[in-house]
């Protein structure tokens, strides 16, 4: 015999031994193996095998078997301290640990069996126990087939909605359909689902389900999904499909035709016809203009149920209209609007551009413009309202009535529709002199640059005296400058400078005076006060002083009036209370007055002092 065979009949023996020695179904040897145990495919499972030793005892051997209907196959097995595989093609999957567990690696669906532990404990007997290895395999994602058929709403027969498929799962999952979060059961008339399952070559099965329902014009927004579910490891699982809608075919029982414009419709806006009916497939369209009781067609965008006005023009109003044929009903489907542009062409004065008018005369101006509704006018100037109405008469005119006058016309149903015209009116009248400085302060050498202004219709002739120096023009609008460039002189102080503006209504002059300025004025600084000017404030100063003495006057009276103020005779008197102390202030006032100014201060009973009796006085201002 070759050593794996005497091994083989020696373990046999010794088995035999065991049950002959009181083992077998009378053994007392106790062994513990779960009922099931739960894998997935590709990762490693653990049957565990426990038992318990007698005291002071050891194990004789551990065997792990397989179990195929009844037929018993060991595939590994274990003496003390050493590891025998049975069967070398599970060498690299098959192990048992230190505590007699089997250990599988890389799970296969053909895993999943009964195995059977069996515990030897020589004269203790032999005692076994068997678990049962289930295997699981997540199925892929479902898949959908949508389907590429014509569904017709509201027919009597059924139509394939899509195909649901889920592949290499263990064990099969199922497959449940969902209409807007429904789920839907085949009820033998409107609904038809149709599961298959598929047993791969890999032991792996797939499945899948197709769904066949009766269709309404309803189902054209429904959402349809399948659900997959499944068992892993004891728990339930599930997979949810992309959602999907399908194509339901239904006749047009109505169409719209619409204008999409500003409203209200005006020269130069972009306008677009459309028109949508509300079958699926959409209907052919054809728009038309109507035109003498006639259908004249319009050409259309790529849709064929659009037409688009650029920068439309008053021609185009009318009446336009849709129809719409749809092929599954031969029904004929018109719908129509009308179209109205607004026009307002730009106001026309009359007289466009008054002429020679001149002062005291009158003018009368009319504005009209040419609009699709009633129009109603009104004039402005300068931006304020000057007068309603399309007529503007302006009687005894004056310079100061030169201006632009504007009229704006607005239609009176759409206030947002207006438009303007404006009209110059120059009034002839002699130059008009602007506000300028006639007092200037210079300085005798400096150049001097002096501008006359002047406003008038006709461009006026200017003249300087004395008029040696350079003379430049500009003009804005009706205001005429004329600038001329001069040297101070002594006999330019003297005179001053003269401008006279004259034109056909008459003449305007100014006269500009020149004054000499100081030599230490900083010429950027105010010049200072003329002679007429200081006598002013001399006197001011003066009315100052004169009310200041009286109010000091008045004062000194009423003091001695209540005994505050005592004169006596003697040279010096303290006007202080008895109790005043040495380190309070005391204010010494002493008189120089001559003896005629004496008499002028009297005492309180009206007696004059004599002067003499102006000595040192003391005032005490504690008080």
């Amino acid at each position: 015999m070759t050593g794996r065979r005497l091994a083989s009949f020696a373990l046999g023996c010794l088995v035999f031994a065991s049950y002959c020695s009181g083992g077998g179904a009378g053994s007392d040897v106790d062994v513990t193996t779960p009922d099931v145990v739960e894998a997935e495919v590709g990762k490693t499972a653990i049957i565990k095998c426990e038992f318990s030793l007698p005291e002071n005892g050891n194990y004789a051997y551990v065997n792990w078997y397989t179990m195929d209907q009844s037929t018993r196959t060991k595939i590994i097995g274990m003496l003390p301290g050493k590891v025998h595989h049975e069967k070398t093609e599970f060498k690299d999957r098959l192990n048992m640990t230190a505590n007699f567990s089997l250990i599988i690696h890389k799970v296969t669906l053909q895993d999943a069996k009964v195995y059977v532990c069996q515990v030897g404990l020589g004269s203790a007997g032999v005692g076994e126990n068997r678990a049962e290895l289930n295997v699981f395999k997540t199925p892929e994602m479902p898949e959908i087939l949508e389907t590429d058929d014509r569904i017709t709403a509201s027919d009597s027969k059924t139509h394939k909605i899509g195909k649901c498929m889920s592949r290499n799962g263990f064990p099969a999952p199922t497959i449940t359909w969902y209409k807007d979060d429904e789920p839907l059961s085949p009820d033998g008339k409107e609904i038809e689902i149709r599961p298959a399952v598929t047993r791969e070559s890999s032991g792996l099965i797939s499945v899948s389900s197709t769904l066949s329902a009766q269709v309404t014009k309803e189902d054209r927004d429904a959402h349809f999904y399948c659900q997959v579910s499944y068992s892993l490891m004891g728990t339930n699982q599930t997979f949810t499909s992309k959602s999907f809608k399908i194509n339901v075919h239904y006749p047009s029982e109505n169409i719209s035709f619409e204008m999409e414009a500003p409203s209200p419709v005006k020269e130069g806006d972009n306008v677009t016809l459309r028109c949508k009916a509300d079958g699926n497939p959409e209907p052919e369209y054809t728009l038309f203009a109507l035109v003498d009781e006639e259908e004249e067609a319009l050409p259309t965008d790529i849709s064929g149920k659009e037409v688009f006005f650029q920068d439309i023009q008053r021609d185009k109003s009318g009446i336009y209209g849709c129809r719409a044929l749809d092929l599954q009903t031969l029904k004929d489907l018109v719908e129509r609007l009308e179209l109205f542009v607004n026009y307002l062409d730009a106001p026309i004065i009359i007289p466009e551009h008054p002429r020679n008018l001149k002062e005291g005369d009158n003018l009368l101006l009319t504005c009209n413009a040419t609009s699709s509704k009633p129009l109603e006018f009104q004039w402005e100037k300068k931006g304020q309202v000057i007068a309603k109405g399309n007529l503007l008469n302006l009687n005894n005119v004056t310079y100061h009535m030169s201006g632009n006058y504007t009229c704006v016309a607005t239609m009176v149903e759409e206030p947002r529709l207006s438009g303007s015209k404006q009209v110059s009116v120059g009034v002839h009248a002699k130059p008009q002199l602007a506000p300028q400085k006639e007092l200037l302060f210079v300085r005798k050498g400096q150049k001097l640059n002096l501008t006359c202004s002047v406003f008038s219709v006709v461009k006026p002739k200017f003249s300087w005296k004395p008029g040696n120096g350079t003379i430049h023009f500009s003009n804005l609008n009706h205001q005429h400058n004329s600038t001329i460039t001069v040297m101070v002189t002594e006999e330019l102080l003297d005179s001053g400078m003269s401008c006279t503006a004259k034109n056909k209504e008459g003449k305007a002059e100014r006269h500009f005076r020149l004054e000499q300025m100081p030599e230490e004025t900083d010429p950027t600084k105010r010049p200072e006060p003329t002679t007429q000017e200081s006598k002013g404030v001399i006197i001011v100063a003066v009315i100052i002083c004169i009310l200041a003495l009286s109010i000091l006057g008045a004062v000194l009276y009423f003091l001695h009036k209540k005994g505050k103020l005592p004169c006596g005779h003697s040279g010096k008197q303290e006007i202080t209370r008895p109790e005043a102390h040495k380190d309070e202030i005391v204010v010494e006032v002493k008189s120089d007055k001559l003896p005629e100014e004496a008499v002028l201060l009297q005492g309180a009973n009206g007696e004059k002092r004599s002067a003499g009796d102006q000595g040192e006085r003391y005032i005490d201002l504690r008080n």
